[in-house]
């Protein structure tokens, strides 16, 4: 058994968003995930961080849930800043159950393990990417809350944190994530939302004493990658 991460897969099976018209690494993308997983065992566990799909609904989004579902292991996902079908927990899962999605679980304000480690996360946020700094704040401390809340899941677990947002990326960096990721002694991280020529700027390797891993599907050519075995 073995533990993946893997983000931003922008599936677009339903909807007219489909990543191919980018070009270049997003060519035939749908068939590069497929492959790209097939090394997976039934047993493997893939945290996708984010972006699963273009959808808007829960009802527009059962064909890429489907592509999910059927990709090889037990995939755990949380929410990107394009996951507009996102709603609430409890409505995915009542979603899946209809359409027999057994192999997709949510990580939101709640932890899984893997052996004796905890997988814990949110989605996270950047201050920058909105103009009103009272509406970033509040989403920021939601955010911080939900993080705290899988942390505190996790009780005296080693901890594992996987993000959509990066909590560290070029000049910007969430003190409050990094803050609350040393005071429980988290030693890895994950995360996504980089594309493209931003992938340059992501901090990835050890940086005060956390590993970082930037796991966006572009970036690590659609194949899930290796955070643990």
């Amino acid at each position: 058994m073995s533990l993946y991460a893997i983000g931003d897969l922008h599936l677009s099976l339903e909807s007219e968003k489909p990543m191919d018209v980018f070009g270049g690494k997003w060519e035939n993308y749908t068939e590069k995930l497929r492959e790209g997983f097939s090394g997976l065992a039934a047993q493997d566990i893939c945290v996708v961080c984010g972006d699963l799909t273009w959808a808007m609904s829960l009802k527009e989004a059962v064909s890429d849930f489907r592509f999910i579902n059927d990709l090889p292991g037990r995939k755990i996902i949380l929410k990107g800043n394009h996951d507009y079908w996102w709603s609430t927990a409890s409505k995915a899962y009542a979603f899946f159950r209809q359409n027999g999605f057994e192999t997709i679980d949510v990580l939101h304000n709640n932890c899984y393990f893997y052996g004796d480690t905890a997988i814990c996360g949110t989605r996270g946020w950047f201050y920058e990417e909105e103009s009103g700094a009272e509406h970033d704040r509040k989403i920021m401390n939601r955010e911080i809350i939900r993080l705290e809340t899988s942390l505190r899941a996790a009780g005296g677990a080693e901890k594992i944190c996987f993000f959509h947002y990066p909590p560290l990326y070029k000049d910007y960096t969430c003190h409050e994530i990094l803050e609350l990721m040393q005071s429980y002694g988290v030693k890895t991280c994950c995360y996504g939302h980089i594309h493209g020529a931003g992938h340059r700027y992501a901090i990835e390797g050890r940086y005060a004493g956390v590993d970082y891993h930037m796991v966006s599907a572009d970036h690590i050519g659609f194949k899930p990658k290796k955070i643990m075995d």
